[in-house]
């Protein structure tokens, strides 16, 4: 007699179970690491804008002089969308998620923020998570 080789159909939907229950856990890790590393953006984002305003006041010795022509604005690749609050004196940043961008869905760090003082913040569940 011959023996039969290869799997059982109950060995390979055993096999199949397992790489599914595996490819769920690390999807849901990989998605929160790239939202997390999308964050890097609205932070660069804050730090130019930063920049732009303090070289403002260097050259007109307000952060609103109209010789400025700041206007808030979106995010290199659109993720978020930076609007800026500023006196003569002061000035904060925030960093809000675009909607329909993959950062709408970061729960953790739902603005970030960044003032003429260099105090960082954020809003979320998680805040700390924003710089």
């Amino acid at each position: 007699m011959k023996k039969n080789e290869g799997f059982t159909l109950i060995e390979l939907a055993i096999v199949v179970a397992i790489i599914g229950i595996l490819s769920t856990f690390a999807f849901g890790f990989f998605g929160e690491n790239v939202i997390a590393s999308n964050r890097t953006e609205g932070r660069a984002a804050l730090q130019t804008a930063s920049a732009t305003l303090e070289k403002c006041k260097s050259l007109y010795g307000s952060y609103n002089n109209a010789n400025c022509g700041y206007a808030d604005f979106n995010s290199e690749s659109n993720y978020y969308a930076i609007s800026v609050a500023r006196t003569a004196t002061t000035f904060t940043l925030t960093a809000t998620p675009v909607a329909g961008q993959p950062q709408a869905n970061d729960a953790d760090c739902t603005a970030i923020t960044l003032t003429n003082t260099h105090v960082k913040g954020g809003t979320g569940t998680d805040p700390t998570e924003c710089w």
